[in-house]
C-alpha cells in the first residue's frame, strides 16, 4: 500500500532526525565544555608556542570566534554524519520489523488465518508479535469450533426435518386408512350388494346407489382435505392477506362450500408469525372441510387495539368440547401450539348442531422492520 510504505518512511527519517539533532546538541555541549577547560588551562601557552613552531600559527592570548566556529563546524559534521548514520540504520531495522507486523495484519483481515509473524526480538514489537500469533491461533480455533456447531447444526436440521417429515407422513397415512379407506371399503361393499338387490328390490337398490354416492361425496371431500395439508406450509413470498386470499379463492372453485370472508389491510409483521398464521389457518379449514358437513365458511382476519384476529366460522354440525375432543385432538394440539409459539391465544367455541368458531388473537408487538433490526444486531 503506497500509504503504507509514506508512513514507514516517514519514520523511518523521523528516526533519523532525532537521533541527528540528538548527536548536534551532545556535540554542541561537548564542544562548550571543552572550549571552557581550553580557555583554562595552564598548557595553553605552550599549545601556542607549539602550533607556532610546527605550522607558523599565530594563536592570540585569547581564541577569536574564527577558532571557536572551526571547531564548532567540525563538531557538527561529525554528529550529523554519526548521528544520521546511526538513526538511519537502526530506523531502517525498526521499519523492517514494523513493515512484517503490518503485512501479516493485512493478511489476518483477508481471512488468512494461517499467517504466523516470525519472532522479532523480546522488546514491546516482539511482545506484539507474539500477542499477535496467540490471537490468531485462538481465533483460528473459534473458526474451527463454529465450522463443526455449523456441520452439527445442519445435521440436527436435516434429522428435525426428517422426523418432521416421517411424522406427517405418519398421520396422513393414518388419516388415509381412518376416513378414506375405510368410506372407499364401504363403498366397495355397498357396490358388491347393490348387484344382488337390484334385480330383486329396485328401491333398495335405489337407497343402496344414493348411499354410495353419498359416501363417495364424502370420501372426495376427504381426499381434498388432506390435500391442503400437503400445500406448501408457507407463503412462498406473499404477504399474509394475499395468501390468504389465493388460498379461499382455489377453496371456493374446488368445493361446494360457501366460502365469504373479510380481509382487512394488515400491518407489517414477522416473515415467521405470517407463516404461522397461515398454518394455523390451512389447519382449521381442513378440519372444518373433513368433519363440519358445513354449507358456509366465514373467515375474517381483523386488527383490534394493536391484536391481530382471526375467526373462522361454519354452519356445521358442531361437537361438543368435552366427547368428542379426542376424535380432533390432534388437529385441535396442533393449533394451540402454533399459536403459543407466536405468543397468541387460541379459543374455540362449538356445541352439538350449532356450527363451530375458532378464533386466533396474536398481540402485534414487533413489525418486519423491526424483526430485521434485531437479525442484525444478533448478527
Amino acid at each position: 500500500m503506497p500509504g503504507t510504505e509514506k508512513k514507514l518512511t516517514n519514520i523511518q527519517w523521523q528516526f533519523m532526525r532525532h537521533a541527528m539533532w540528538g548527536s548536534l546538541g551532545a556535540a554542541t555541549l561537548g564542544g562548550l565544555f571543552f572550549s571552557l577547560i581550553w580557555y583554562q588551562t595552564e598548557e595553553l601557552v605552550s599549545l601556542r608556542e607549539w602550533a607556532y613552531q610546527a605550522w607558523e600559527w599565530s594563536i592570540p592570548p585569547f581564541p577569536g570566534f574564527l577558532v571557536i566556529s572551526i571547531m564548532f563546524i567540525i563538531l557538527w559534521v561529525v554528529a550529523i554524519v554519526i548521528g544520521s548514520s546511526f538513526g538511519y540504520i537502526y530506523g531502517n531495522l525498526l521499519k523492517k520489523r514494523i513493515e512484517i507486523l503490518l503485512h501479516s495484519a493485512m493478511k489476518l483481515e483477508r481471512g488468512n488465518l494461517t499467517i504466523r509473524i516470525p519472532d522479532l526480538g523480546d522488546d514491546e514489537i516482539g511482545q506484539l508479535a507474539r500477542q499477535l500469533n496467540d490471537m490468531t491461533i485462538r481465533f483460528q480455533q473459534q473458526v474451527a469450533s463454529l465450522q463443526r456447531l455449523s456441520a452439527h447444526n445442519a445435521e440436527l436440521t436435516d434429522q428435525v426435518k426428517q422426523a418432521a417429515i416421517v411424522e406427517e407422513r405418519q398421520r396422513l397415512a393414518r388419516e388415509l386408512h381412518d376416513a378414506v379407506s375405510q368410506q372407499l371399503f364401504a363403498i366397495s361393499m355397498t357396490m358388491a350388494a347393490l348387484k344382488r338387490t337390484l334385480a330383486q328390490d329396485p328401491d333398495k337398490a335405489s337407497r343402496q346407489a344414493e348411499l354410495v354416492e353419498e359416501m363417495a361425496a364424502a370420501a372426495q371431500s376427504e381426499m381434498r382435505a388432506l390435500l391442503l395439508h400437503l400445500r406448501p406450509a408457507h407463503l412462498e413470498g406473499k404477504m399474509l392477506r394475499q395468501g390468504v386470499e389465493d388460498l379461499l379463492r382455489e377453496l371456493q372453485a374446488k368445493h361446494s362450500l360457501a366460502f365469504h370472508w373479510s380481509l382487512e389491510e394488515l400491518p407489517s409483521m414477522p416473515k415467521g408469525m405470517e407463516d404461522h398464521l397461515f398454518r394455523i389457518l390451512q389447519e382449521a379449514l381442513s378440519n372444518t372441510l373433513r368433519h363440519a358437513k358445513a354449507q358456509r365458511v366465514e373467515i375474517k382476519l381483523v386488527v383490534i387495539e394493536n391484536n391481530l384476529r382471526l375467526k373462522i366460522t361454519d354452519d356445521g354440525i358442531g361437537f361438543s368440547l368435552d366427547k368428542d375432543r379426542k376424535a380432533s385432538s390432534y388437529g385441535m394440539a396442533l393449533m394451540h401450539e402454533r399459536v403459543a409459539e407466536i405468543g397468541g391465544v387460541l379459543n374455540i367455541s362449538s356445541a352439538p348442531g350449532q356450527g363451530t368458531l375458532i378464533e386466533v388473537t396474536i398481540p402485534l408487538i414487533m413489525g418486519r422492520g423491526s424483526e430485521e433490526s434485531v437479525n442484525e444486531q444478533n448478527d
